[in-house]
């Protein structure tokens, strides 16, 4: 008698956390997951007024490194700042050679050799042009040997910095 009672409380605490997970929202995509303010609550919880900023994300790349980063700063901080300062680190986005070599890079074309024979990023030389910026600015990190890659610390950002181009 009393082994099936506790069968009974574990099979109801069973469906109950069974339910918790079903109703929580699984992934980008599922409507549950772009209504809920769950991260912006987060924030509002933790940040005195006038608020604040974050950047957060957790990725697999193809080539198998995972970049999990996270970035915060108060909104004064942000508006009061330096903007010029970031001004290079922007304008490398701002081209769409650029940005093309970027995604190729994410994708796996590491060499510049692999990123040349992509159509439309032009000749040898202006790929060079483009890969010095992006490694300038930040972007990009040469291996040796003609290869390069997109930092794990800079994956997120640059995906965010996409997303938020989104109109």
């Amino acid at each position: 008698m009393a082994s099936d009672n506790r069968l009974h409380h574990r099979l109801d605490d069973l469906e109950r956390r069974v339910g918790a997970l079903e109703a929580r929202p699984s992934a980008p995509g599922d409507p549950a997951f772009e209504t809920e303010l769950w991260a912006l609550e987060g924030l509002a919880a933790r940040a005195p007024e006038p608020g604040a900023v974050m950047l957060v994300g957790d990725v697999r790349l193809p080539d198998g490194r995972v970049a999990q980063w996270q970035e915060g700063a108060l909104t004064g901080d942000l508006v009061d700042g330096d903007w010029e300062a970031v001004g290079d680190v922007l304008a490398a986005l701002g081209h769409p050679v650029r940005l093309r070599l970027l995604q190729q890079v994410l994708r796996g074309a590491a060499t510049a050799q692999e990123l040349t024979a992509v159509e439309g990023v032009g000749t040898t030389g202006q790929v060079y042009h483009h890969l010095r910026q992006l490694v300038a600015a930040g972007w990009l990190r040469p291996l040796g040997g003609g290869r390069h890659e997109v930092p794990v610390a800079r994956v997120v950002p640059l995906l965010a910095v996409l997303l938020g181009a989104r109109r």
